[in-house]
């Protein structure tokens, strides 16, 4: 039940949009490539690209101002 809800959560996620790991801030903000079927395929500044698995990792928006 808890990898729907995370899965849920990211469903929002676009091409474009600013996220962080929750579990690796050290990896900066991340610009998300892609989103299919609940795999997202993340640019984060210190590792470069990333497949994260939704339905086990909460990406956190990060809001620009």
């Amino acid at each position: 039940m808890a990898e729907r809800r995370m899965s849920d959560l990211n469903s929002f996620l676009e091409p474009g949009m600013l996220v962080e790991h929750p579990q690796q801030p050290d990896w900066g903000t991340g610009q998300v490539q892609s989103n299919i079927g609940g795999r997202i395929t993340v640019n984060f500044q210190e590792v470069g690209k990333v497949v994260i698995d939704g339905s086990r990792v909460e990406l956190i928006p990060v809001i620009k101002t």
